[in-house]
């Protein structure tokens, strides 16, 4: 009887221990995943934070509070993951993140944390009214835009072997014009409550506004150059693409928001003729854009048959519509177009249902890690 005990003990004691072999590998391979996942974390991540931000605060201004702070909610959420993740990331492969900081494709998708660091400052003033936190995420994303912006285009400048044309230069160069707007917006929106700081803050944002049209002029002649003269694949019309929209878009709010504060500042005053002209010029050709993006999207995945699968890419897609919606809000109201203000509604629509999707893919992605 004995003996039988002891034999029963000993295969129950076997099968507990076939039972945590498996468990232990399952683990193992799971913590693999995810280390694999961060470490191929792309550097433009943080554009669910600007898509998701910018968004909230079209919400905001359509008088939807609850969709306006539930997206605020999540971007703030996702602003302190990523950069968890990012300084995970860095301590994996530090040598691989120096080299992405300067590289031609890596370099330009960084200036996503800038222009996320300030759309969520932006959401902070607007929902909050926090001042104090937005102006040290202002000051944050400024020294940001200082360092990544410079180090983008000095690398370019002196770094070899230079990439070619065709596959150096993607939509996500113009993001040097969306992180210099959105310090320009943040630093408007802050300017009136800084006192005796205000007019040096005044200055600043309409020095980065009217840089910002710069850099557009300088970055999309050149990709309009690539996309006639340099034949194009499809899996080259990347969504980062739309950025020759959002860019557009996100100057004529740094316009409209100057061109409000214009009470505030006597220059602005002075330049009000110029400021509106300019930047409804910026809103009528970043409406040109759409039915061209539109038209390639089809191009692409309807006559080329790419398949249409999650990618953190597609959030560069969803930033621009939800930014022209928060465009055409400002416009509407700044030249008493009840037509525009209808016209932003619908787009944001658009924008929401574009960001739902994309968040679903996203969930997907995490659940398949």
């Amino acid at each position: 009887m004995c003996g039988n005990n002891g034999s029963h003990h000993r295969f129950r004691v076997a099968d507990h221990a076939c039972d945590e072999a498996p468990r232990e590998h399952g683990a193992h391979r799971l913590r693999t995943r995810i280390v694999n996942a961060i470490r191929e974390l792309p550097l433009g991540s943080f554009a669910f934070v600007m898509a998701t931000g910018i968004i909230s605060v079209g919400a905001h201004l359509a008088d939807l509070p609850v969709l306006a702070w539930a997206l605020f909610g999540v971007a703030a959420l996702g602003y302190g993951v990523l950069w968890l993740l990012m300084m995970i990331r860095f301590i994996l492969i530090r040598r691989q993140m120096w080299s992405d900081l300067i590289g031609s494709a890596g370099a330009p998708e960084c200036l996503t944390i800038v222009a996320g660091t300030c759309v969520l400052g932006s959401q902070v003033v607007l929902l909050v009214g926090n001042v104090t936190c937005g102006l040290a995420l202002w000051f944050f994303g400024g020294v940001l835009w200082i360092l990544l912006l410079y180090a983008f285009f000095l690398a370019g400048f002196v770094i070899e072997p230079k990439p070619t044309l065709e596959r150096g230069l993607t939509g996500t160069w113009l993001l040097a014009t969306v992180s210099t707007e959105s310090v320009a917006i943040l630093g408007t929106l802050l300017a009136s409550h800084l006192g005796s700081w205000r007019d040096s803050l005044f200055l600043i944002s309409l020095s980065l506004y009217l840089l910002g049209g710069f850099l557009y002029a300088l970055i999309i002649t050149m990709i309009t150059y690539r996309l006639i003269f340099i034949p194009l694949s499809a899996d080259m019309l990347t969504p980062p693409y739309w950025i020759g929209m959002g860019a557009e878009a996100i100057t004529v709010v740094a316009g409209t928001h100057l061109i409000v504060k214009a009470a505030d500042w006597t220059i602005v005053q002075e330049l009000l003729p110029f400021l509106k002209g300019l930047t409804l010029f910026f809103w009528v050709t970043a409406t040109w854009w759409i039915p061209l993006l539109l038209a390639l999207g089809v191009w692409r995945h309807a006559y080329q048959r790419m398949p249409m699968r999650y990618q953190s890419q597609y959030w560069s897609l969803v930033f621009p519509l939800g930014m022209y919606a928060t465009s055409t809000f400002g416009i509407g109201r700044l030249l008493d177009l009840p037509a525009f203000i209808a016209g932003a509604h619908l787009m944001l629509y658009v924008a929401v249902t574009a960001w739902l999707i994309a968040f679903l893919g996203l969930i997907q992605a995490i659940m398949d890690i």
